[in-house]
């Protein structure tokens, strides 16, 4: 079977239409402080608008308990969207009330309103199938077809994304089209010289993607936290460093594994250590097998690669022709510990090829360090969508609309 797109819905003019978009933007005191989702979702909801179709945007924002919490309103996020629309975007302070049922009867046709978070509905997350499906059911009432265009939410089996699409006649937006022929370009046939680069805090959430994605790819650079449990598992003290005793029997699995396959895995020949976390800490730049010989011994915590491994990182990105990252190489938020990070993404905007952001907290990253989307081949906007689908593992909000 193959994907379902915009095309299988035929002329949605004068239709009422639900997009369930992933505007789950960060926000901070009600201002939007990375805009990025909020943009891929442009694209798919100006063309269903150019068509004369009736717009209802349904998303999630945080995680909610299940009820109202002001913290997480979708508002300033419609205000937002207006705003990268160019046109009026209509707001309901609920998803399946009164105010939304009033809000849908008023559209006109070309016109578009948001409903508030679909997790204020203890339904949307639901375990329970016949709970799930009758809040998913509500939603219909608002529609003639439904548009899936939330990558980030497509590995979960949630009303808005997995029960919608079976009640009503349903497709994929243009990103979740993007997405998938990126996501295929890493993994059918991907041009090579071929690296994979793979930070973040815990190795544990990268497992599956090592697994599947070693004998497919040339080199594999680790950094970030988890780049303690590669160090420790090759005999090394990391001090107090991040770090999952329980999983370094299968990082030496791994290591065993990649040279069998003839795969290169590259790992920091320096790190910077702190006195403690925090941007005010003493730092020293030491070599990776010398962590604890730093002035402040077993309780110094390694934070970022080093420089002579960042730029060893960045050669090795900017000579490939296809690179997947995901993850940061530091704790990039504080000032001394995003050098790491910055020289990775530097090296992406380099490369030859496609190279590619693997959302989450890289997207975050290379925003707040000042690079621009249009200097990368593509920003997935769907870290965990992304990581699942590089495991090889199925994805009920695709396989709904017809992905095998």
């Amino acid at each position: 079977m193959t994907l379902r797109t915009l095309d299988s819905l035929g002329s949605l003019a004068g239709k009422r239409v639900i997009v369930r978009c992933d505007l789950n933007v960060p926000v901070k005191d009600g201002v939007i402080t990375d805009d990025g989702r909020a943009r891929a979702s442009v694209p798919t909801l100006n063309t269903l608008l150019e068509q004369g179709a009736r717009v209802i945007v349904i998303s999630h924002l945080g995680r909610p308990d299940g009820a109202p919490d002001a913290k997480y309103t979708l508002e300033p996020v419609a205000a937002r969207l207006g705003e990268l629309l160019g046109k009026p975007v209509a707001f309901a302070h609920d998803t399946v009330g009164d105010e939304a049922t009033a809000a849908v009867e008023a559209l006109g046709d070309g016109e578009i309103v948001v409903l508030e978070n679909l997790r204020f509905n203890a339904g949307e997350t639901s375990k329970d199938e016949a709970e799930r499906h009758g809040f998913a059911e509500q939603l219909a009432e608002f529609g003639d077809a439904f548009v899936s265009d939330g990558f980030g939410v497509v590995h979960r089996k949630q009303a808005s994304v997995y029960d919608l699409a079976e009640i009503l006649p349903s497709a994929a937006g243009l990103l979740i089209e993007t997405e998938l022929d990126v996501l295929d370009r890493l993994t059918e046939n991907p041009e090579r010289p071929y690296t994979v680069v793979l930070g973040g805090s815990k190795v544990s959430d990268k497992l599956g993607v090592i697994g599947h994605l070693l004998p497919r790819v040339n080199t594999l650079l680790i950094g970030g936290g988890m780049l303690f449990t590669f160090l420790k598992a090759q005999g090394h003290e990391v001090g107090s460093s991040l770090l999952e005793e329980d999983q370094l029997d299968t990082v030496r699995g791994y290591l065993a594994k990649a040279e069998e396959l003839g795969v290169t895995i590259v790992l920091p020949t320096d790190v910077v250590v702190a006195s403690k976390f925090g941007a005010d800490a003493e730092v020293e730049i030491t070599a990776a097998d010398s962590i604890e010989k730093t002035a402040f011994g077993a309780s110094g915590l390694g934070l970022d690669i080093g420089p002579d491994t960042a730029a060893h990182f960045a050669e090795i990105i900017a000579a490939s022709k296809t690179v997947f990252w995901n993850g940061p190489m530091g704790v990039f938020e504080l000032a001394p510990f995003a050098a790491g990070t910055k020289a990775v993404a530097q090296a992406l905007t380099e490369v030859d090829g496609l190279g590619v952001v693997g959302g989450g907290d890289s997207a975050a990253a290379v925003r707040a360090l000042g690079f621009s989307d249009n200097q990368f081949g593509h920003i997935s906007t769907g870290g965990g969508a992304s990581l699942e689908f590089l495991e090889g593992k199925r994805l009920p909000g695709l396989e709904v609309l017809g992905w095998s």
